[in-house]
């Protein structure tokens, strides 16, 4: 596996070739970057012939195409016997492969690479994953990155850290991260890659399952992308997806666990999948799994049926018969596993976000939870409208009559109705950002939200809109506050800012 030290000259080296996410996406244009996202790497190649030292890093670990070794060499001065020593290359008469991917990532704070195994099935070629396959990038991964708060934390967990990128995000606004995982080959990856991205001083990589690593330890901020995929533990195990438990009993293990790992205030965010029972909805099955010291913001972003979720799982590992694999073989595992989804029960699958923040010495009633089913686009990074949640759902608690409220800057007013008519059929409050939620309001609720400047307190809004329209103030206040308040946990009125005291 790749020694420590050869991360710093690889860093340079990557560095003076201009190896960053956006330089490739400019070498490759728009064409050829979208078919490499869909793992067709012909594209990709036409554009890369120059021999240029970017577009031989292109061809080597983005597209897995051998370069002539005076190419390599030019890339990587210095390095090509050493990588292919540690395993990272192949060299043949004249010729270099890459072993291992090397991958330039953008995020909001800045460059980075991360290594990681070959990406399998590039041009549909049959590719064997094995056991302690190390993903890199995944639409999973950058999910959970978009997810994660962002604010100055002490102490963070990334808990099955793989590859090692959400470390590396956490890296940037933490004090100290630790990442943990069972993976061997994982471990040493995620230590190289924190090398790679020179925040090894602040990343404590650590060998262990679940959170035996960091027992008795707290941490402001968990991150984990858990290996959730719902299978019978038939002892086949890709340690990256597969966690050996059956069901969804790894995120149900971790989301009652983490709160002990959690500081006051401090969060867990998971993503993950859970079952979805026959005869039971989801958010009542997952409601048992919250842990009485938290507050907690649950949100299934898609359903897959069991036989879909079958299909997608069998291809990931590379067994349907279309990308190499045995249709006996095929054909048998699909049946074993529907069959058993079948006996439990399972009606279909959810996916989604799991975020709890512990609040030592709340008492249950006061706690907020809401269990949301948002199949909708959202803004990403979503992180920021997580954090907002929190803040919402504590001024809608709070809320009454002497309470001074703004409409947030986002939201529109949409009505419909037949054409020339007096006054609108349906009035629809929209966000633009965040979750970008939608509620269906009527004319009092409108006016007095459309009337939210912070000037006026609640109380004689709702009065004020009342005698407009010649309605009991007293009654409009009884009915109307509550949904106000309502509109404040979903993020479309905010509290006002508060005006500073006179020196």
């Amino acid at each position: 596996m790749l020694p420590i030290s050869l991360a710093a000259p690889l860093r340079d080296a990557l560095l003076a070739a201009d190896f960053t996410y956006d330089a490739v996406s400019e070498l490759l244009g728009p064409e050829a970057h979208q078919a490499l996202s869909r793992n067709e790497t012909t594209p990709g190649r036409r554009r890369t012939t120059d021999g240029s030292p970017l577009a031989t890093l292109v061809r080597l670990f983005l597209l897995q195409t051998s370069v002539p070794v005076e190419d390599a060499e030019r890339a990587l001065p210095g390095l090509v016997d050493k990588l292919a020593n540690a395993g990272a290359l192949a060299q043949s008469v004249g010729e270099v492969a890459a072993r291992l991917d090397v991958r330039p990532y953008a995020s909001e704070e800045g460059d980075l690479w991360v290594v990681s195994d070959l990406t399998p099935g590039l041009d549909g070629v049959a590719t064997k994953v094995t056991g302690d396959y190390v993903l890199g990038i995944s639409p999973a991964s950058s999910s959970l990155a978009q997810l994660t708060l962002r604010h100055d934390v002490g102490n963070a967990l990334d808990l099955g850290t793989g590859c090692g990128v959400q470390a590396l995000h956490l890296a940037t606004h933490s004090d100290r991260v630790v990442a943990t995982d069972v993976n061997q080959r994982a471990l040493a990856i995620a230590r190289f890659n924190a090398a790679l991205n020179d925040v090894d001083d602040k990343v404590d990589v650590r060998d262990g399952s679940f959170f035996a690593p960091v027992a008795g330890e707290r941490f402001d901020l968990i991150a984990t992308n858990p290996p959730f995929v719902i299978s019978p533990a038939t002892g086949e195990r890709l340690v990256y997806r597969d966690s050996g438990l059956p069901g969804d009993q790894v995120v149900e293990h971790i989301v009652r666990t983490a709160p002990d790992h959690l500081t006051d205030g401090g969060w867990c965010q998971v993503l993950a999948n859970w079952v979805i029972d026959r005869d039971r909805p989801w958010d009542e099955r997952l409601g048992t799994w919250l842990p009485d010291e938290c507050d907690a913001l649950v949100v299934q972003r898609e359903v897959l049926d069991p036989a879909s979720y079958v299909e997608l799982w069998l291809k990931d590992a590379g067994h349907h018969p279309a990308t190499g694999g045995d249709p006996a073989s095929y054909a048998h595992r699909y049946d074993t596993w529907l069959s058993w989804l079948e006996e439990q029960g399972v009606g279909g699958i959810g996916f989604g976000w799991i975020n709890l923040r512990r609040r030592e010495g709340a008492a249950t009633a006061t706690l907020h939870r809401d269990l949301l089913e948002w199949p909708y686009d959202v803004e990403q990074p979503i992180a920021p409208a997580i954090a907002a949640w929190a803040e919402s759902a504590q001024a809608a608690a709070a809320l009454d009559a002497d309470t001074r409220l703004v409409i947030r800057e986002d939201v529109v007013q949409e009505t419909s109705g037949a054409v020339g008519a007096e006054d609108p059929a349906a009035i629809v409050l929209r966000q633009q950002r965040g979750f970008r939620r939608a509620r269906k309001v009527d004319t009092v609720t409108a006016a007095v939200a459309g009337a939210c400047d912070g000037e006026l307190p609640l109380g004689p809004l709702v009065d004020a809109v009342g005698q407009l329209l010649e309605r009991d103030p007293a009654s409009l206040r009884e009915v109307y506050l509550p949904e106000l308040a309502e509109l404040v946990a979903e993020g479309f009125l905010e509290l006002a800012p508060t005006a500073p005291a006179d020196s």
